[in-house]
């Protein structure tokens, strides 16, 4: 009777412990360089972890960590990431140097139509061609933002010529080569750092898209705004990257992992995108309010003129492929096929 009575609460200890380890609340920390009003925290981010949260029943939840708040600069933010510093990041694929060469495909001049058509198209490559470049992290989403626009504070740019000598901010060394090769002087810097760089004079301008803009006080900082005239592909675009710690997903038991990979891949880069690109609409709003701020539009001739001056790059990255051992024209022709296939 007392060994039946001690096997019975042994059970029933046993039984109450599962119970507790299935209703533990984990928590991921989540962590990018934008700030907490941005976008990318409260949409982007903020949805994903209400998603986890929702298919979870509770058990998964997040805390978001904006402006690089557990340390560091934006360009060491992936390495947090893989080093378990954070669990997931959100960050430009581009700060981390070459790491992501193969992707930086589709951000050649020219390439992409739309943000979601082409995160869509970014996702399926990478899967093919990119899988070794996230061998350290789980991989959940990668994308791209709208349209690139060009800020400059003194004059306008509306010519090929009006690039000569201006110093320009650029994002990622792919962006900086376009702006090299339009005759510019290229200055690379996170985002971050523009609203300084602008108002102590260390760049005359920026690429940047316009959603993000106005939270950097560029609409104030500058005076003109040039739009690539929009019958064309954007000018430029720049890959973003979402990875998750390889070790904190490994931990989860196998219903966990299945929230995390419902919530990730095609569907929710495309997310990214859309969303991303999507506030392009409002921000440009309160450009187009701010008293002594210009918006032209670069004329279809002088793109044409853009277009033939930035050819070679593509040349350029097919041949770094080549000298990786890939084949660099099949795999920027698969991009360009891709973003056609995606593009509605």
């Amino acid at each position: 009777m007392i060994l039946r009575t001690k096997m019975a609460l042994l059970a029933g200890s046993l039984l109450a412990a599962s119970a507790s380890v299935q209703a533990e609340t984990i928590t991921l920390k989540v962590e990018h360089f934008l700030g907490p009003q941005t976008i990318q925290h409260t949409t982007m981010l903020g949805q994903w972890c209400r998603n986890i949260d929702r298919d979870s029943k509770g058990r998964l939840n997040c805390q978001i960590y904006p402006s690089m708040q557990l340390g560091g600069k934006p360009p060491q933010l992936f390495d947090q990431v893989k080093d378990g510093i954070a669990d997931v990041g959100w960050t430009v694929a581009g700060y981390s140097g070459t790491r992501f060469a193969r992707l930086q495909v589709f951000e050649l001049p020219f390439m992409m139509t739309n943000a979601e058509a082409t995160s869509r198209a970014l996702w399926t490559y990478a899967e093919k061609y990119a899988q070794e470049e996230f061998k350290d992290v789980k991989m959940l989403a990668v994308h791209v933002h709208g349209p690139g626009q060009i800020f400059t504070r003194d004059a306008p740019i509306l010519k090929l010529e009006d690039f000569k000598g201006k110093k320009l901010r650029g994002p990622t060394k792919q962006v900086t080569d376009l702006l090299k090769d339009l005759g510019a002087t290229p200055v690379g810097m996170p985002v971050p750092a523009v609203p300084e760089a602008l108002s102590k004079g260390v760049i005359d301008g920026a690429v940047i898209p316009y959603e993000v803009a106005p939270g950097l006080k560029v609409n104030e900082l500058t005076k003109f705004t040039s739009e690539p005239d929009p019958s064309f592909n954007a000018l430029y675009t720049t890959v973003f990257v979402m990875p998750m710690n390889k070790a904190k997903y490994d931990s989860l038991p196998a219903d966990l992992k299945a929230v995390i990979d419902k919530n990730s891949g095609l569907e929710y880069s495309a997310f990214l995108g859309k969303t991303q690109s999507g506030a392009d609409v409002g921000a440009k709003k309160i450009f187009q309010a701010t008293a002594g701020h210009t918006i032209s539009t670069i004329p279809k001739g002088e793109m044409v003129k853009l277009q033939k001056a930035t050819e070679k790059l593509d040349e350029a990255w097919v041949a770094q492929m080549n000298q990786r051992g890939f084949n660099g024209k099949e795999m920027l022709q698969a991009a360009r096929d891709l973003v056609k296939q995606f593009t509605k």
